[in-house]
């Protein structure tokens, strides 16, 4: 990011606490009014005191726009990284990542239930320009290293808790068997949010997310983004667009040449949801834990997936390496039939797709988000329900549930 003593993100805030770190990284006060909040820079151009003649390094908002460069400094904070990097959507951040680290003929290691997006790009976009892909069970790192192909493995892409079913994978471990192959680590953290894990302190080469859900939390704008560790490099063998194997100059490169960068406006929403990130997680972790003893006690659901019941299996992972649980549930009901009613019944869980935000949300994942991974490896159960469980009052929120339930 480049900064100027006219322009937000001059203060290091590095040692401060995460909340701080949220609410001030990339964010001082504007020096010439004093304004608290980064302005809305809603700009194509700047002007140029004589030709390369830049202020602040500014010429073109593809390029960089100073309210997004408020953003990544911000994101980069938060996750512990050297560069952060502001995109139109998540899928957009994963695109220039891929895009980055990958070459025709290369193979990438995939969670055997990733997000289906996610799947969907690099199994169906990725796949006709050469890429070749393993699902693979993420629990065992065993079946990581088995699938790991030396030479070719080129990125190995991590989820955890993965989307819907929320397994818990070692992120060190997985690191160590990455590392050793010469391959980038990428961990999509979107479900957890920096707030609960930071993965590059764990061992990730890159963090992903989807800002859309729980750092917006607002379910009013549309985002991704990119942390890259300090030091991190390209796959080996590698040379990056502009001569080096630095991950984070590659990075920046194929953002300013795909151009799918958030908008200024869009990038002072996601400021805004960063900034109370860790009070609204400490709530929709509190409200998911009882709405999961609940769903685990009720007679009409076979079972309960949340890292937080004992009953999970990465329950003591997931205890070992996140703050917090997350407030991300899903549950089974026996058949497709009770899914689809339950999804139908409730009222202050809303049917709709996406997650994160302050208001809960219901789904059908096999329907829904997850439709494009139908006949897959990465097939959802049929009969599986998703919750991304808001902030309101946990007491509507069971009694909802109980209502639908019946």
């Amino acid at each position: 990011m480049t900064t100027s003593p006219d322009l937000p993100g001059s203060h290091d805030w590095s040692e401060a606490g995460f909340s701080t770190r949220a609410i001030h990284a990339g964010q001082d006060p504007d020096a010439g009014t004093g304004a608290v909040v980064p302005p809305i820079y809603q700009v194509s151009t700047y002007k140029q005191d004589g030709v390369g003649g830049l202020r602040g390094g500014y010429e073109y908002s593809r390029s960089g726009n100073p309210t997004r460069a408020a953003l990544e400094e911000a994101l980069r904070a938060a996750e512990g990284g050297a560069a952060g990097f502001a995109f139109a959507s998540g899928l957009a951040a994963e695109d220039t990542l891929l895009r980055a680290t990958l070459r025709p003929g290369d193979h990438v290691v995939v969670p055997n239930d990733a997000y289906g997006g996610t799947y969907r790009l690099i199994a169906r976009v990725f796949g006709p320009w050469g890429i070749e892909h393993t699902p693979v069970d993420l629990t065992s790192t065993d079946a990581v290293l088995d699938a790991i192909q030396p030479g070719r493995t080129k990125l190995v892409w991590v989820e955890t808790p993965t989307n819907p079913m929320l397994t818990i994978a070692d992120i060190g471990a997985i690191a160590a068997h990455a590392r050793s192959a010469g391959a980038v680590l990428a961990v999509d953290n979107t479900f957890a949010t920096p707030y609960l894990q930071q993965p590059i302190a764990l061992g990730a080469d890159v963090v992903v997310h989807s800002t859309t859900k729980y750092i917006g939390g607002h379910s009013d704008v549309v985002g991704g983004a990119l942390v890259v560790a300090d030091g991190a490099q390209l796959p080996v063998g590698l040379d990056g667009p502009t001569g080096g194997t630095s991950l984070a100059d590659a990075v920046r490169f194929h953002q300013n040449s795909s151009g799918a960068v958030a908008g200024p406006f869009d990038a002072w929403l996601t400021l805004r949801g960063l900034k109370t990130l860790a009070v609204r997680m400490d709530r929709h972790c509190a409200n998911a834990a009882a709405v999961a003893e609940f769903l685990a006690g009720h007679p009409r659901v076979t079972q309960v997936i949340y890292p937080g019941l004992e009953s999970h299996p990465g329950h003591e992972l997931a205890a070992r390496q996140q703050r917090g649980f997350g407030g991300m549930i899903s549950f089974r009901t026996g058949s497709v039939d009770s899914a689809l009613a339950v999804c139908a019944a409730t009222r202050v869980f809303t049917l709709a797709e996406s997650l994160g935000g302050v208001e809960s949300l219901i789904e059908h994942p096999a329907r829904m988000t997850h439709g494009s991974v139908a006949g897959t490896a990465l097939e959802v159960p049929d009969d599986l329900v998703r919750l991304s469980v808001g902030i309101e009052d946990v007491a509507d929120l069971i009694a909802d549930l109980a209502r639908a339930l019946a």
